[in-house]
């Protein structure tokens, strides 16, 4: 496996898992808290911890990158899976 390929693959891993992991941790929106920032949209989230967010993404892509090369450099295929 190159370099390019590696990182395209790490990549659209962690781009997939992104908006997998955005709909979690938030609590209310800026209308329910009853507090709405000028400027911003009443469902936008009252504290979106988007730090947390792209660590967490970060984390778990990684362990499944290092999974993907694994298998990958192993020289598993479908073929050997038992049917």
């Amino acid at each position: 496996m190159s370099v390019t390929y590696g990182i395209a693959v790490y990549f659209m891993m962690w781009w997939i898992l992104l908006f997998a992991f955005l709909p979690f941790g938030l609590h209310r929106t800026q209308a329910e808290a009853g507090e709405i920032v000028p400027g911003s949209d009443p469902g936008a989230p009252e504290k979106p911890r988007f730090l947390r967010v792209i660590i967490l993404t970060t984390i778990v892509t990684s362990i499944l990158f290092i999974g993907f090369y694994f298998l990958k450099t192993s020289g598993y295929s479908l073929d050997d899976l038992p049917f």
